[in-house]
């Protein structure tokens, strides 16, 4: 007996269409565009409903499993969905973009082509100064007037290592071993592949107020520019469950709990038993666990139970 087969349609986002290869500036000199996508908040409903159907007719029954599949970490439905990105970005941010391992990448070949021809750079009151806690993270910054001098040295040291590296191609140098000295500023290209369950891990470690600023500057316009127009419904789950919401460990809802009952003393005797407490000096001691838990507790409207100077 022959088998009849509906018609599949090819999902059509209106709204990426209309952004398809169109760039979205990103620091000084970057940008991301969407070179083509497949995919849709429906596709998402197909795959986890095992249908070839174009899904239920009510949008909240959609919208509601969604929600229901990303609430519960049910991630298949999600991989069935994909986005290829062309990008331009500085090279010591590709490194951090880099190890996100789950996607498909074609870089810009500088053994093959000349390097580009631009490097981020940075304004004077936007000179990072290491934080003091978090060994691979930034606090506060330079004051201005110091910051005008470390900029007006990175242009300089910008245009030397362009000169150097022009003068070495001028010569004949290959352009494997010619390249060797541009700084990590230098601009480079990609092509960057990825499924739609990935991509939010992506974002979820890359929109964070940890991660490095850069980074999250492109985070930030691939989310809010592009994620959102593609499966909005996904982007609305996305923000509801993930970055808007907290969890917390067994050891955060011990001392909540104690917290809940008024043993604000329990609750820094359990800190303590945590190894979250020291003094030194009379202050208290960084903890990053604890530190982690602090800003759950602004955010919760709940006072930090534990002085910061030992009594």
């Amino acid at each position: 007996m022959e088998q009849k087969f509906e018609k599949i349609q090819r999902p059509v986002v209106p709204e990426v269409e209309e952004i398809l290869g169109q760039p979205f500036k990103v620091l000084d000199d970057g940008f991301v565009r969407v070179v083509d996508y497949m995919g849709s908040d429906e596709s998402i409903v197909q795959a986890a409903r095992v249908s070839y159907g174009k899904g239920t007719k009510k949008r909240h029954q959609d919208r509601g499993l969604i929600r229901y599949l990303l609430r519960h970490q049910h991630t298949t439905p999600f991989e069935m969905c994909e986005i290829k990105l062309h990008i331009r970005v500085p090279m010591d941010t590709w490194r951090q973009w880099i190890r996100h391992r789950t996607a498909n990448v074609n870089e810009y070949s500088t053994r093959y082509s000349i390097a580009i021809d631009a490097a981020y750079e940075t304004a004077p009151d936007a000179w990072r100064l290491q934080a003091t806690v978090n060994r691979q993270g930034s606090e506060g910054f330079l004051d201005a007037g110091q910051g005008a001098k470390m900029s007006a040295r990175e242009k300089e040291l910008h245009r030397l290592s362009r000169e150097i590296y022009e003068e070495r191609l001028a010569l004949g140098i290959a352009r494997e071993q010619a390249r060797k000295d541009l700084p990590l500023c230098t601009y480079t290209e990609a092509y960057w592949k990825i499924d739609l369950h990935n991509l939010l891990h992506f974002l979820k470690l890359r929109m964070d107020s940890h991660a490095q600023y850069e980074i999250r500057q492109y985070a930030k316009t691939i989310g809010e520019q592009i994620v959102s127009r593609w499966v909005p419904l996904v982007w609305e789950a996305f923000l509801d469950y993930v970055v808007n919401a907290q969890t917390f460990t067994r050891l955060e809802l011990e001392i909540l709990q104690t917290l809940f009952r008024n043993q604000t003393e329990k609750a820094v005797k359990l800190a303590e038993q945590f190894g979250w407490i020291t003094y030194k000096e009379g202050k208290l001691s960084g903890n990053i666990e604890r530190l982690e838990f602090e800003e759950k507790l602004k955010a919760l409207g709940i006072p930090i139970p534990w002085p910061e100077k030992e009594k």
